[in-house]
């Protein structure tokens, strides 16, 4: 048994540790004497509320303005000039030719005689929408030929038809014939619900 190690001593207590709890909080009180608590009781933490914006209306109008920039204006073939023309790929020559002709009995139309811009772009995305809704086939939209523009150049005309080609459900559209508003005027054939 001579291989077998005494016990281990108990260790002597640091010094640190022989100050009493006591004299611990004592040591604290004094260290913070002279500081001022500070009072937040008063202070109004809430979140100011939403100024009043007409949300519904906006979501609306945003809705609106997405429905018309829903394809790639580059998707099918667009002539542009005194006279304007698109039609999407798939859209056979022929058709354009009997729409040109105004061969297709028109359901509805627009005159956009008098709006600005913005206007005018939320009327067509609302006559469209409608026109979609009610399963027509061929409508005419009336834009104007820019007579009493600045420069007599038409202004809402370019717009219109970018506008158009940007709605999936155009299948395509063409100046109308001098009988029906010219190149003040087209005509819309819209795909055909099933």
């Amino acid at each position: 048994m001579a291989n077998q190690r005494p016990p281990p001593k108990a260790a002597a207590p640091s010094p640190a540790s022989t100050v009493q709890p006591d004299a611990e909080n004592a040591a604290f009180r004094a260290a913070l004497a002279g500081v001022i608590p500070l009072h937040s009781d008063t202070m109004d933490l809430r979140q100011p509320g939403p100024p009043p914006i007409p949300l519904q209306s906006q979501r609306e109008q945003q809705a609106v303005m997405a429905e018309l920039l829903m394809l790639d204006p580059g998707e099918g073939e667009m002539e542009t000039g005194d006279e304007i023309a698109f039609k999407r790929d798939g859209v056979q020559n022929a058709v354009l030719r009997k729409l040109r002709r105004g061969q297709f009995a028109i359901q509805a139309h627009i005159d956009l005689h008098g709006l600005t811009t913005p206007e005018a772009k939320i009327a067509i995305s609302e006559f469209l929408q409608t026109s979609i809704q009610r399963s027509y086939h061929c409508i005419r939209i009336v834009h104007g030929k820019g007579q009493r523009s600045p420069g007599q150049v038409p202004v809402l005309k370019p717009k219109v038809a970018r506008w158009l080609v940007q709605c999936e459900e155009v299948m395509a559209y063409i100046s109308t014939p001098a009988t029906d508003g010219g190149t003040g005027a087209i005509y819309v054939l819209l795909r055909q619900r099933r």
